[in-house]
């Protein structure tokens, strides 16, 4: 994927008001407590990009979700919190657990450019079958490669090998994790 960023100028902020609106309202009847499950999985295909197949629970707390995809089976736990001004593209059978947050979003460090510049995005990547556990936060133009995991409470600035536990603030590798038979296991799911 590429990796570049997307500035965003003060002017950007302004535009596309009536599909952020009504991106609101979806999100807004997505995390009300009387809105029933399927009313929920029927409203998915309107928060993000894709979702064939995904399960979220709620509360959700999304910013330009049409440029996310969840790929199939991707379990999403409550209270994710995803900043997608710049591509987010979450793998098949990924869980999610509590209080992640995944974000594109950044701002510049240096002071005068910060003035000048609203914000930038970098895309982030999560491969297939990737755990990310609670409280994780991964930082914008991050790619984690497939059957990765990421600890609790883990900030993740750069990329994380596939077949790697990653933990700690800045994330760093605990140790390599065998390669699944991903054949096998996927197969074991579908008939399950």
């Amino acid at each position: 994927m590429a990796r570049e960023s997307v500035k965003y100028e003060f002017a950007d902020i302004g535009q596309n008001r009536d599909a952020r609106q009504t991106a609101r309202e979806h999100l807004q009847r997505f995390n009300n407590p009387a809105t029933s499950d399927a009313d929920r999985a029927a409203l998915l295909p309107q928060l993000f990009g894709q979702a064939e197949g995904a399960s979220v629970t709620p509360p959700l707390f999304l910013a330009s979700g049409h440029n996310v995809r969840l790929g199939k089976k991707v379990f999403v736990n409550l209270g994710l919190t995803i900043s997608g001004s710049a591509p987010v593209i979450i793998g098949d059978y990924t869980l999610i657990a509590p209080w992640v947050q995944i974000h594109s979003t950044t701002h510049p460090v240096d002071p005068w450019e910060r003035q000048q510049v609203a914000f930038t995005a970098k895309p982030v990547t999560i491969g297939e079958n990737v755990w990310i556990g609670a409280g994780a936060i991964i930082c914008p133009g991050v790619t984690i490669g497939d059957h990765a995991v990421i600890g609790a409470g883990a900030v993740v600035t750069q990329d994380v090998p596939r077949c790697t536990l990653v933990a700690g603030n800045p994330a760093s590798v605990v140790r390599t994790l065998d390669e699944p038979d991903m054949a096998t296991i996927y197969l074991k799911r579908q008939e399950g």
